[in-house]
């Protein structure tokens, strides 16, 4: 088959719904793959899926993505109109944090879906999502400084759910 650097969007997620590199396969109901416009100027990328997430197969539905929409907004766009992603594309169970051999065999995935996407910013959401991207720990040293992924200006920033707890 294809290698992943070499596939397009309807390939790349019907790669990731047979996925097995990892445990997450086993305990999962649905892959996440991603959501929203394509052609993005703006991609937002989360840790994974949660609960809500893994039953409906899309990213951000539960409570968190009630807050990630709004903040969508704040920025002045419609979710309609950006891209969002996870770094893990299946939940960890009792929605843990997922392992670093996890995301080595997920990164493939998301690092296709922003050279396709081609947005002009990336904000990560939460540590996990920075970990994931640039092997880096320390949200709260790094969010709000813009940093840079293959030329694209990446702004990492505290994930939803965190937003939540504390609000």
């Amino acid at each position: 088959g294809k290698k992943v650097q070499e596939m397009d969007l309807p390939e790349l997620k019907e790669a990731v719904s047979i996925c097995t590199k990892c445990i997450l396969c086993r305990t999962r109901t649905n892959t996440v793959f991603g959501d929203g416009n394509e052609n993005a100027e703006l991609m937002f990328i989360g840790e994974g899926p949660g609960a809500d997430e893994d039953a409906r197969g899309l990213p951000f539905v539960g409570r968190a993505g009630e807050l990630l929409t709004k903040m969508i907004q704040a920025m002045g766009y419609d979710r309609k109109e950006v891209y969002i992603g996870n770094i893990v594309k299946c939940r960890p169970p009792g929605n843990r944090t997922p392992e670093d051999e996890e995301m080595s065999a997920c990164l493939p995935y998301i690092l296709r879906q922003i050279e396709l996407v081609k947005p002009k910013a990336i904000v990560l959401l939460g540590g996990t999502a920075l970990k994931g991207l640039f092997n880096m720990t320390g949200i709260s040293y790094v969010r709000g400084k813009f940093m840079d992924h293959r030329g694209i200006p990446v702004m990492p920033t505290y994930h939803p759910a965190f937003l939540l707890r504390n609000p």
